[in-house]
């Protein structure tokens, strides 16, 4: 592909989320409130995804870290959060904790990103391209994640991801109860080593892991709620659900303003 058509192509792909004005100036990549024309994305409609990813969910009343488990099978190494996720990542090994490593799935799939990040990205469970390549968000809804993340001034690079679910569930079924129970103490304990400044929940599956509710996403998407130790979270659509609706790119851009304007401390 030439220069000219891979400019293009990335052209087209920001239209499609929406933005149709970026900054030059470098103060918007530090994170400070950038100075853009705003995008337009289009207006929306509610509609369920498939069983791999529900578009409906999420928060009630949110329980701060008292009521979140931890993990406390491993030492941490004080100031050191890359160490740490190295050391959780070998607890967790090629797991067989719950009934998933018999039911299809290639690999463990952990987290990846910067160990030191103000954002993070929490998603439900691995897909089929994620379970082969070891890494979240590496398909269509991954691709559209990274331009979400672009959209905001940062890179894949400066944020981390990670789910709720670290093994495919056969056919993309939702994770079921006594597998959200065996792995989701590994997820919390990613969080509080990175202790990244915000997060995002990817959907209903993640916002409900996380908030501990069952209200829809739609009613509760682009709320800031207090998270574990002094963290805000926001729910929002899931990149996959985005795929198949894009009139609720406008949702998701307006909630990325937010998350933006947590991290340049304007919120």
């Amino acid at each position: 592909m030439t220069d000219r058509a891979a400019l293009e192509a990335h052209l087209k792909y920001y239209s499609e989320l929406g933005v149709n004005g970026v900054s030059r100036d470098p103060a918007w990549r530090e994170r400070q409130a950038p100075d853009v024309t705003e995008p337009v994305l289009d207006a929306v409609s509610d509609v369920n995804p498939d069983s791999t990813i529900d578009a409906a969910g999420t928060p009630a009343s949110t329980e701060d870290a008292a009521a979140m488990p931890a993990l406390t099978l491993m030492p941490t190494a004080a100031g050191n959060p890359a160490a740490d996720l190295v050391a959780l990542r070998n607890h967790i090994g090629d797991c067989t904790r719950c009934k998933l490593h018999q039911q299809g799935r290639k690999q463990v799939v952990f987290g990846v990103g910067n160990p030191n990040a103000d954002l993070m990205f929490v998603g439900e469970a691995p897909g089929a391209d994620e379970d082969q390549q070891g890494e979240p968000f590496v398909g269509r809804a991954g691709q559209l994640l990274t331009k979400i993340i672009e959209a905001i001034g940062l890179s894949r690079g400066d944020v981390y991801i990670a789910n709720v679910i670290k093994c495919r569930p056969p056919s993309n079924r939702n994770p079921e109860p006594d597998e959200v129970a065996t792995c989701e103490p590994f997820l919390f304990r990613q969080i509080d080593t990175i202790r990244p400044k915000v997060i995002v929940a990817l959907g209903t599956f993640a916002a409900h892991a996380l908030l501990k509710t069952d209200a829809p996403i739609s009613r509760i998407r682009g709320h800031v709620h207090e998270f574990r130790g002094g963290t805000k979270l926001i729910p929002t659509f899931h990149p996959a659900f985005l795929l198949r609706s894009p009139d609720r790119k406008r949702d998701v851009w307006e909630d990325m303003k937010k998350v933006r304007a947590l991290l340049a401390g304007d919120a």
